[in-house]
C-alpha cells in the first residue's frame, strides 16, 4: 500500500520566521511572479520507501505518468494506492490507466489531508528545505527538496509521514496484511 500526495513547488518561501527592529516591519522582497513546480510522491507504508517526481504541471496526463512510474518501480507487485479525491485523481484517464496498469485506487475521505502519511511528509520535508530561504529559481528549489527527500531513510520517512505513531489509523489494517 502506498500514499500518494502532490505538493506545489513555489519560488517564493513560506515565512514561518523573521526579525525585524521593534516598532519597524520587515521588508519582504518579491518579485511579482511566483515560479511554480509540482511535486508526486508516493510512500510505501510498510517499508518506508518513497517514489518521488518533478513535473511542470498537476494534471491528469502528469499524474498518469506518474501512475507508469510507479508500476514500473513495482513491478510484479500489486499496488494500492491511497489518495485523495483531487480532480486529477479521478480524471476518467487516470482511474483507467490505474485499472490497466492492475493498480487499485483507495480513496480517502474528502477534505482529509490529515489521513494521509504522505502529506505530513510532504509537510516536514518543505519545512525543513523551503521555510525561510528563497533560491535563485524554483528548479534549485525542487533540486533542493528532491536531493532532501531522497537521503530520508525508509524508517525515518514513516516516522516523519506519521506511519509509526500508535495512533495511526491505518496502523491496525496494515499489522494484519503482515
Amino acid at each position: 500500500m502506498l500514499a500518494e500526495d502532490e505538493t506545489d513547488v513555489l519560488l517564493f518561501p513560506p515565512l514561518r520566521a523573521a526579525w525585524a527592529e521593534r516598532g519597524r516591519q520587515a521588508e519582504v522582497r518579491i518579485s511579482g511572479r511566483n515560479a511554480h513546480r509540482v511535486l508526486f510522491g508516493a510512500l510505501n507504508l510498510r517499508t518506508g520507501h518513497h517514489v518521488l517526481v518533478a513535473s511542470h504541471r498537476q494534471q491528469a496526463g502528469d499524474f498518469c505518468t506518474f501512475l507508469r512510474d510507479l508500476r514500473r518501480r513495482y513491478r510484479g507487485r500489486a499496488l494500492v494506492l491511497l489518495l485523495d479525491e483531487n480532480s486529477i485523481h479521478t480524471a476518467h484517464a487516470s482511474e483507467k490507466l490505474a485499472a490497466a496498469l492492475h493498480i487499485d485506487l483507495l480513496w480517502l475521505p474528502k477534505r482529509c489531508p490529515e489521513l494521509n502519511p504522505m502529506d505530513h511528509l510532504w509537510r516536514s520535508v518543505k519545512g525543513d528545505v523551503c521555510a525561510n530561504r528563497q533560491d535563485a529559481n524554483v528548479d534549485l528549489t525542487v533540486s533542493r527538496i528532491m536531493r532532501y527527500a531522497r537521503r530520508i531513510r525508509p524508517g525515518a520517512a514513516l516516522v516523519k509521514a506519521g506511519a509509526r505513531s500508535a495512533h495511526f489509523w491505518l496502523r491496525r489494517a496494515l499489522s494484519n496484511r503482515r
